[in-house]
């Protein structure tokens, strides 16, 4: 069982005195499970709430008359919210410790301890109503616990499934950039004719063999590809670059064509015409 902490405050030091020697007789400890921890000599409001401090019941004990009743009265307004509770009790006038009854003063301190205890029995009630509540709480803060708990494990699954999912994501993103690197690579693959008309509308197609020694000459084997009337290449850009390639080729090289063919006619009518002469002299002869 919990011992209840007593406090005395007194005036002086006589009535430290007068107080102890009334409570000699008093087995407080067996009868009310209580502990006188310090009878306290002041008047002092500071020194007053220091020592009175955390207390469980506070006796204010002072003098009968209108003195006394006043510093009573203002020691328990300013000492109520620093104690559980606190009483008042009254010492006689003329209080030396030779002439003082202290059996009288005995009972005020018994009286004093019997009122304390049936104002805190009046509070229970309320004591008990709250306690129920303190229970209510408690066990609803206990299921809230659980319940934090419960989502507490969920939410680490949850993220254990979202690491899951973030990683397979990852996974079909990587895969389809490699699909569409490999489908752009396919786009690649176009028609040569269609691809010169688009470049040089109007313009003669070249043939497969003139765009493959072009490829063969830039040494872009294998990343350029021409057959079956196709050409692909890595970078759909690279195509068109060889085709302005081999038309500018084209354009270099055909005045030299044109001029050598020239160069041959007049060479084929010199002769007709060196045979023709020859001709008419063997007639003549």
């Amino acid at each position: 069982m919990t011992i209840v902490d007593v406090r005395i405050l007194v005036e002086g030091a006589s009535d430290v005195e007068v107080v102890s020697k009334a409570l000699q007789g008093l087995a407080l400890g067996s009868e009310y499970n209580i502990t006188i921890s310090s009878i306290i000599p002041t008047t002092n409001l500071e020194i007053a709430k220091s020592a009175a401090a955390g207390a469980d019941l506070l006796i204010i004990a002072t003098d009968a008359d209108r003195v006394g009743r006043e510093l009573a009265d203002r020691l328990f307004r300013e000492l109520s919210e620093l104690v559980g509770h606190v009483e008042r009790m009254k010492i006689p006038l003329g209080h030396d410790l030779e002439h003082i009854d202290v059996e009288l003063v005995r009972k005020e301190l018994k009286n004093t301890l019997v009122r304390a205890g049936l104002k805190s029995l009046q509070i229970l009630p309320e004591y008990m109503a709250l306690r129920n509540q303190l229970l209510d709480l408690k066990g609803k803060y206990d299921m809230l616990e659980q319940e934090k708990q419960n989502l507490e494990n969920q939410l680490q699954e949850l993220e254990q499934k979202y690491e899951e999912l973030m990683q397979e994501y990852q996974r079909l993103k990587d895969e389809n950039e490699n699909l569409k690197i490999l489908l752009d690579r396919r786009s690649n693959l176009v028609k040569i004719e269609d691809a010169w008309k688009q470049i040089f509308p109007g313009e003669e197609v070249p043939s497969e063999e003139i765009i493959g020694k072009a490829v063969e000459k830039l040494g872009l084997q294998g990343r350029v590809i021409v057959g079956q009337g196709y050409i692909y290449a890595e970078e759909e850009k690279l195509i068109e670059e060889i085709l302005k390639i081999v038309y500018l080729s084209m354009t270099i090289s055909k005045p030299e064509e044109e001029g050598i063919k020239e160069v041959e006619k007049v060479e084929e009518e010199e002769k007709l015409e060196e045979a023709e002469v020859f001709e008419e002299r063997i007639e003549e002869l």
